[in-house]
């Protein structure tokens, strides 16, 4: 037997130890960069570090959340400098949660009700959308800049009515839409600001002179850690706040709504488990069956946790890389500036680049030019949906004419659409792979 009279702890830590040999051996052995190898938009950045986390919590055999669930949350929070963090599964149900948290009865006369508007953009991810439509809440669309590829702010008084209750937007690629604007804005009617971050974790951004993270200015913040984002569990997402009450409803909303705050596994913090009255139930009612919302089931589990963990640690050298890579590739095809567009940061941020995005010039197909450059391998996406309103998921409520409103016409929206792509800079890449990029596009647009 293999494990023949030794520990529990010593047979962990051997087979932690054979596992990090594992990894050293068989992964992130990496040869040299060849002109033509594939060049993917994103990919995992990790070492044994990672995988001796991953394989420690399954051999805990938690499964659900816990203790890296917790450390990783008050580690993600203390980075951020926020009060509160809670982990769930995906940034897309960060975002349903972030949305949801706001619909709760607890926040009286500015509870989002069926029927209220979100002011948002067209150009970008569905699922910052996708819960407002769902909840019955109507999306108030309006164009974006470019090159910033953000929202045009000027357009914020314009789309307001007395039924708008919140701004929902996503920081595009990592680079920040002018929170100084929004903020102001927000304050000025009382309306709840959520910054989807999920595409520029690690942004900062200067407001009243202090520099913060993007996601941290707003009431609530929202963050993936799918495979391509700027850090990786393989699934699993983050929303955070420093709004204690805005905390506590979306702790219920995430854990299946229930009124409780104690964690899985724990019983009676309170020490009024039996002896309290709830809405139209019995007195004394276990209160940890009691639901204040409906709510979901959206955590993670804690070997997702332990990827995260080891990932923070890395993590500013990451946002470091991807802002050295993001520099280089401009300067690689500046020279070709007056055949596309590249991209700009919003004044007063130092962006956490997820992409380069590029839109072609007039007389410049970017069919063409991107067939070219995926055709040398390196991978181009489009700035997710162009559009959204005119993706088939909306075909019932254009042809009825309700559901969402469009303010001025989505003009730059529908250029990105039909102009605009990027590329990746994470940060695997090598100066070498930056270098090829910027060689073939510019080989593209002359072609």
């Amino acid at each position: 037997m293999m494990f023949e009279n030794k520990t529990e702890n010593q047979a962990r830590e051997e087979i932690l130890e054979l596992v990090k040999e594992y990894c050293d051996t068989f992964h992130n052995q990496k040869k040299p960069f060849e002109e033509g190898d594939r060049i993917s938009y994103a990919s995992r950045v990790y070492d044994h570090k990672e995988m001796v986390n991953l394989v420690n919590s399954s051999l805990e055999f938690w499964l659900t959340s816990g203790h890296y669930t917790d450390e990783f949350e008050k580690k993600f929070a203390k980075y951020l400098g926020v009060r509160f963090c809670s982990l769930v599964n995906s940034g897309s149900s960060a975002n349903l949660l972030a949305f949801m948290t706001l619909t709760s009865p607890l926040l009286k006369e500015r509870q989002i009700k069926r029927g209220d508007e979100i002011i948002t953009v067209a150009a970008g991810f569905p699922t910052t959308v996708n819960p407002a439509i769902q909840y019955g809440a109507v999306p108030v669309f309006v164009d974006v800049t470019i090159p910033q590829y953000n929202i045009d702010v000027t357009m914020l008084e314009a789309a307001r009515s007395e039924k708008t209750k919140a701004v929902m937007i996503a920081h595009t690629l990592g680079n920040p839409y002018d929170l100084s604007a929004v903020k102001a804005f927000c304050d000025k009617y009382n309306l709840w600001l959520v910054e989807d971050n999920c595409d520029a974790l690690g942004t900062k951004y200067t407001i009243d002179g202090e520099e913060r993270f993007s996601g941290t200015i707003g009431d609530i913040g929202t963050s993936s850690f799918y495979p391509p984002h700027h850090m990786t569990m393989g699934e699993g997402g983050a929303v955070y706040t420093s709004n204690s009450l805005l905390n506590k409803i979306i702790r219920s909303f995430r854990d299946w709504g229930r009124d409780c705050v104690c964690p899985s596994g724990t019983d009676n913090l309170c020490g009024h488990r039996f002896d309290r009255q709830y809405g139209q139930l019995p007195v004394g009612y276990d209160h940890k069956y009691v639901y204040s919302h409906f709510g979901y089931n959206l955590k993670t589990t804690d070997m997702q946790a332990a990827i995260g963990c080891a990932q923070l640690d890395k993590f500013p050298s990451f946002v470091e890389r991807r802002r050295h890579n993001f520099d280089r590739l401009y300067e690689g095809v500046k020279e070709v500036s007056d055949k596309l567009i590249l991209p700009e940061a919003c004044p007063n941020s130092k962006p956490s680049w997820f992409g380069f995005l590029i839109t072609c010039k007039e007389g410049v197909d970017r069919n063409q030019v991107v067939q070219y450059i995926e055709s040398k391998g390196v991978q181009t996406r489009m700035l997710f949906a162009g559009n959204l309103t005119k993706h088939p998921c909306f075909d019932q409520m254009r042809e009825a004419n309700e559901g969402f409103r469009i303010v001025g016409e989505l003009t730059n929206t529908d250029r990105i659409m039909a102009d605009t792509f990027w590329v990746g800079v994470y940060p695997g890449m090598t100066d070498e792979m930056i270098d090829y990029m910027a060689k073939v596009i510019k080989e593209a647009v002359r072609q």
